[in-house]
């Protein structure tokens, strides 16, 4: 499963680098960016990246981060 999301136009949203910005990636999980923020002061979300004052996650990360939250139905 790949996070690089494609528009109604067919282009990627994501930078040539594999990197979403808060938004996008709170636009794909379903959160708001308050979220991502919270889960980073409480080390839960994905891994971040911070260039200069810009934070960006990783899509590779992000999807190693959402493969470790799976969880197996228990019967």
């Amino acid at each position: 499963m790949s996070l690089v999301m494609q528009t109604e136009t067919n282009e990627q949203t994501t930078s040539p680098f594999g990197l979403l910005t808060p938004e996008q990636l709170a636009t794909h999980l379903g959160v708001t960016t308050r979220t991502l923020q919270r889960w980073e002061v409480h080390r839960m979300g994905p891994p971040r990246v911070v260039i200069g004052r810009q934070v960006f996650y990783r899509t590779v990360s992000v999807d190693e981060w959402l493969q470790s939250r799976e969880r197996r139905r228990v019967r």
